[in-house]
């Protein structure tokens, strides 16, 4: 009776024990995981960048010189759109600057945080863009501190003549991602700033002709 009892006891502590440590490495593996152990990530527009490590294991050099190079693109689009609010007269190129301002500054913390996956330094923010002047589409100094002094008409005429020179280097530069990149979300974004200012690049095309 006794030999019995023991048994039992020994038989359930083991029970016991195992249960704990199957419990134990299931938590561990959703934490591993950090997504609940359901193998998924968040959808959306931060999809790509809240899963750095996806990005880093699909790129090559194209999808690295796009991030290098758009990153300052963009960032001097943002200095000529913040111009336009205390600068323009026409309310369209103010509706237009700011929208520029609301679809770059995400895409610039986008292309930042893969740069940084893949072990690359982005590119230091600030106001000189000398060294980049032979880029697609970049304005020279000069043309930003003409457009710097402008105001009213004279501004919007020179804000919209410069922004279609300056979107249809981005398109060019987009065009290259999207032939030679490997990265799928770079070539996502890519093909999202085609589609995004040729819809830009027509409409101050109108305001132009509006002038």
């Amino acid at each position: 009776m006794i030999t019995r009892t023991l048994t039992r006891r020994v038989a359930l502590a083991t029970a016991a024990v195992t249960s704990a440590l199957v419990l134990a490495a299931c938590g561990g593996d959703s934490d591993g995981n950090g997504d609940g152990g359901t193998g998924h990530t968040g959808h959306g527009a931060s999809a790509a960048s809240a899963t750095p490590s996806a990005s880093a294991g699909a790129h090559n050099a194209q999808d690295v010189a796009f991030a290098k190079g758009m990153i300052p693109h963009h960032q001097q689009a943002l200095q000529m759109a913040q111009l336009a609010a205390g600068r323009a007269s026409s309310a369209k190129v103010k509706d237009l600057a700011a929208r520029i301002e609301k679809a770059q500054d995400p895409e610039i913390r986008t292309l930042t945080g893969w740069l940084k996956a893949w072990g690359e330094q982005p590119p230091a923010a600030g106001m000189d863009h000398s060294g980049h002047t032979g880029m697609s589409g970049m304005m020279s100094e000069d043309d930003m501190a003409a457009l710097k002094k402008a105001t009213g008409k004279d501004f919007d005429t020179r804000f919209l003549s410069l922004m279609v020179e300056h979107h249809q280097g981005a398109v060019e530069m987009a065009a290259t991602e999207k032939q030679r990149g490997r990265s799928a979300d770079a070539k996502a974004m890519a093909d999202a700033i085609i589609t995004a200012q040729d819809a830009e690049i027509k409409e101050m095309k109108r305001l132009l002709g509006a002038e």
